[in-house]
């Protein structure tokens, strides 16, 4: 199935590639840091910074747009996207930005075009909320209120 999301690139942004999957199987598309040309962001160890994608876009109702991390950046700098998956709504019209945090040990420079996350875009359920009477009205699991620091080990 192909969709289509209309995009608009911001000043800032021209001359980088749209968001593009890293092959044709991948479900996520890379984002790049739209950045100024020469003018490198440093992000020290403990800090998070917001990037700029160059960017902003159209998402069809039923669809959301998910800000993931890349996995190199984490394994390799500890470079992740602090509220991952950061989540775009429909109607959202703003440019696209992501948030970035630093776990790693030494400070990491982004430049211009550096591949800085992942954009999924994935369909919604429309729910429709039934209230019920009670807690014993909603169906039994073998799992009931097992929640928090519920691990699986004894």
């Amino acid at each position: 199935m192909t969709l289509s999301i209309s995009i608009f690139q911001l000043p800032h942004g021209e001359g980088l590639p749209l968001p593009q999957q890293g092959s044709s199987l991948a479900a996520g598309f890379d984002l790049r840091a739209a950045i100024q040309e020469g003018c490198p962001v440093i992000i020290n160890p403990g800090e998070r910074r917001l990037i700029p994608s160059g960017f902003i876009m159209a998402i069809p109702a039923g669809y959301e747009g998910q800000v993931r991390p890349r996995s190199g950046l984490a394994l390799k700098y500890g470079v992740t996207v602090l509220n991952a998956p950061g989540t775009i709504d429909a109607d959202y019209r703003g440019e696209i930005q992501v948030l970035l945090v630093h776990h790693g040990q030494e400070a990491f420079k982004i430049e211009r075009g550096d591949r800085i996350a992942q954009l999924v875009i994935a369909s919604l359920n429309i729910i429709q909320w039934n209230p019920v009477s009670s807690a014993e009205a909603l169906s039994g699991t073998r799992r009931g209120i097992q929640g928090y620091g519920s691990t699986g080990k004894d």
